[in-house]
């Protein structure tokens, strides 16, 4: 499984915003991604850093295209960020433990 991480900062009366288009547009979009196996969205004050979960460089690319690193941040969450990485990072998950839900 492959984790892509990615990490943006909200403008400052938008983070809450941010976080309900994370939560109704976004997430159930990649969703609906054959590979996609989940997401966590880490939050402290205005700054959000983004995991998802994925069963392959394959599955991310029906994501992100042909070129995987590039972040997907559509005009609607631009809208409401200050800053953001245009580039993720891509990390194999090596072990896990516990019970990880939410």
């Amino acid at each position: 499984m492959i984790a892509r991480t990615w990490f943006g900062t909200s403008r400052p009366d938008s983070g809450d915003a941010y976080l309900a288009h994370l939560e109704s547009v976004v997430l159930p979009e990649i969703r609906q991604i054959d590979g996609h196996r989940g997401a966590y969205v880490l939050r402290d004050r205005r700054a959000f850093q983004v995991v998802t979960l994925w069963e392959s460089m394959d599955a991310i690319r029906r994501f992100a295209g042909d070129d995987p690193e590039v972040a997907v941040v559509p005009p609607e969450a631009r809208a409401l960020l200050a800053s953001f990485d245009e580039r993720v990072r891509h990390f194999e998950i090596v072990h896990a433990s516990g019970d990880l839900r939410l």
